[in-house]
């Protein structure tokens, strides 16, 4: 016969203010993880851009020129207000409220090449949330999920992402913040963008630079062609792009550079390895990587949130897809990446410059 189950008496008695703070953020997060799609389809509809140039507007008039359901926009303007994407003017009856965008929010939701542009975000990650029932698995069996397996609007989605950081920063804070690399590049030097994507980064600096020749490399074919077709369109003639593994660099270069994409690959140090043989006895390779810390309790901040959570989807899952599957993460922190370069032969390594959201490492040989 079986011992009825007894209540605990001696668990601790709930904290009641600490119990609503913690389902306070909870439905913060839902109310997020809803949101963010439901943003991605304004941005594919035109939503945002239209109610920019013709607001304040009612949702029937932000849906005719687009021949788009008025209900659909009429729910879709209620969720957006909600969330503090767009702004309620006035009217309490639905259909004849009326909305606009203030220039805060047209310059998130509305300028895709501005600085605060964050299309990319909603994006890139109602991408990765795809892989969700293959990482439940992954769970179990400690699988990787390379990058290439990801649905295409996380490649798209990434470079929209990162490329306004590029623009804003690139070449007026970053490059500038390393020893003697601006000079070289306006002189003339031979230059490589490892795990290139779309290829922002490396048409950014074969723009600002024209007497250098670049190159970038990504194992990745279709992003290779989508960058190619990006340097054609921009009409970047200094450039040239080619699909390859990081650690298969040929020739000598005066810089390289990685952005964004080292803690993805599943043998960071042999791309390092790579880097350091390829790179000249008076050369620089700049590592530009997502903003991380040394210690758990540094990271627990909402951008440390958004990239822990970003790298179980996307970063640890590639860097466990092939042997050696470091599965480095996003979240290394300069003291390990730091220590990975000087492994991988570099004798200096150091944080160069910051913001924000991103590390930018300077390896020299």
């Amino acid at each position: 016969m079986s011992t009825p189950t007894t209540r605990n008496d001696t668990a601790p008695a709930l904290d009641e203010p600490a119990l609503e703070d913690l389902l306070g953020r909870v439905v913060t997060d839902l109310g997020g993880a809803l949101v963010v799609p439901l943003a991605l389809i304004g941005d594919r509809l035109g939503l945002f851009t239209g109610l920019r140039d013709v607001g304040p507007a009612t949702a029937a008039e932000l849906a005719a020129p687009g021949g788009l359901a008025e209900r659909y926009v009429r729910e879709w303007l209620r969720a957006m207000a909600a969330a503090g994407y767009v702004e309620h003017v006035s009217g309490d009856d639905p259909i004849s409220a009326r909305y606009r965008l203030t220039p805060e929010q047209a310059a998130a939701f509305a300028d895709p090449d501005g600085p605060a542009s964050v299309a990319g975000g909603f994006q890139s990650m109602s991408a990765a949330l795809r892989v969700l029932d293959r990482l439940t698995d992954a769970f179990r069996t400690g699988a990787g999920i390379g990058w290439h397996e990801h649905h295409p609007d996380l490649f798209e989605g990434t470079e929209r992402f990162f490329r306004p950081g590029y623009v804003a920063n690139l070449t007026s804070e970053w490059i500038p913040a390393l020893d003697g690399v601006e000079e070289r590049l306006r002189a003339g030097a031979r230059a490589v963008d490892v795990g290139c994507g779309f290829g922002a980064s490396t048409i950014i600096m074969a723009r600002a630079y024209p007497a250098s020749t670049w190159s970038g490399v990504d194992y990745h074919a279709p992003s290779i062609e989508a960058a190619r077709e990006r340097a054609a369109a921009a009409g970047v003639g200094n450039v040239t792009f080619e699909v390859g593994p990081a650690d298969g660099l040929s020739g000598s270069y005066d810089f390289l550079c990685f952005f964004d994409c080292l803690h993805d690959m599943p043998d960071p140090v042999g791309a390092l390895r790579a880097a350091r043989s390829a790179v000249t006895d008076q050369g620089t390779v700049m590592l530009v990587e997502p903003m991380a810390w040394d210690t758990v309790a540094e990271g627990l901040n909402p951008v440390g949130k958004v990239f822990a959570a970003a790298s179980l989807y996307v970063c640890l899952p590639s860097g466990l897809s092939s042997p050696p599957q470091t599965g480095l993460g996003n979240q290394a922190g300069p003291a390990r990446t730091c220590a990975l370069a000087r492994e991988a032969g570099f004798g200096a390594a150091q944080v160069a410059t910051a913001t924000p959201f991103n590390l930018v490492y300077e390896l020299k040989p």
